[in-house]
């Protein structure tokens, strides 16, 4: 069975008021629609992302469609504890308050172990773990200092819980950034914050769809019960919610984005 995605869904001023922070939001995929669905709930945002011209392109397309006054942006490769640091000032010095941070930058390849070199071990590791903690620690240090409580939401993978060939570096990373998430929940209780993931299975926009095989991706959308990938959209969607008051009791969680049967 092939469906096609649902009609895209309008805000409803879920996040009126607030400040938020996007990392990797420069392309056509989840973070770029996060931005974007944050904008249209209301937000206030902060576009990062390692690539400098497709940011600056983004910013001024969201600029164009939201106003200057809701939208900045900044260059940042969170494999660099400076430029994450600057990133989270200019986030707090803009709009003079900080209350949603979603990580979103990762880094993915496709290696059996075997062949796997060090070099992309360590590459896959340093921007999806290890950028997702230097982000998370930027934030809930400048949350817990204002005590005006705040939301971290993180990009997981469902392959952090599955298994999949040529993906030990991805997954390992990913099944990392679920253990940091419930970790730093915990102790971001004891100041109102609350950090909590998504963990999409299947994903797609078109700059992606051109770069994958027809049979992998054939392979790929047979698991799923719905026939086909989901929409960058559809996954902001829950990232949204989780940012939002509506899941007021939810911290720790990683939240499966999947129609995946197995």
């Amino acid at each position: 069975m092939t469906t096609s995605p649902p009609p895209y869904e309008p805000g409803h001023h879920l996040l009126a008021g607030r400040a938020a922070v996007v990392t990797a939001a420069a392309g056509a995929g989840i973070g770029g629609a996060t931005a974007r669905r944050m904008l249209e709930e209301g937000a206030s945002v902060v576009v990062s992302d390692a690539h400098a011209r497709r940011l600056k392109e983004c910013a001024a397309e969201l600029t164009d469609a939201f106003g200057a006054d809701r939208v900045a942006s900044l260059p940042c490769d969170v494999t660099d504890e400076d430029q994450v640091a600057a990133l989270f000032d200019l986030a707090t010095e803009r709009h003079g308050r900080l209350d949603i941070v979603v990580n979103n930058a990762g880094l993915g390849g496709t290696a059996d172990l075997v062949d796997m070199s060090d070099e992309q071990w360590s590459k896959v590791l340093d921007v999806t773990l290890n950028g997702t903690f230097r982000c998370t620690r930027a934030a809930l240090r400048r949350m817990k200092a204002a005590g005006a409580g705040g939301v971290v939401v993180n990009n997981a993978s469902v392959v952090g819980w599955r298994a999949q060939r040529g993906q030990a570096h991805y997954a390992a990373a990913k099944a990392g950034v679920m253990a940091l998430t419930r970790c730093a929940a915990l102790e971001a209780a004891e100041f109102g914050v609350r950090v909590n993931a998504v963990a999409p299975s299947l994903a797609m926009h078109p700059h992606l769809v051109r770069v994958t095989t027809a049979e992998l991706l054939e392979e790929l959308t047979a698991r799923e019960a719905f026939g086909r990938y989901a929409e960058p959209w559809e996954v902001a969607n829950v990232i949204v919610f989780l940012a939002s008051g509506y899941s007021s009791y939810m911290t720790g969680e990683v939240v499966a984005v999947s129609s995946q049967r197995a």
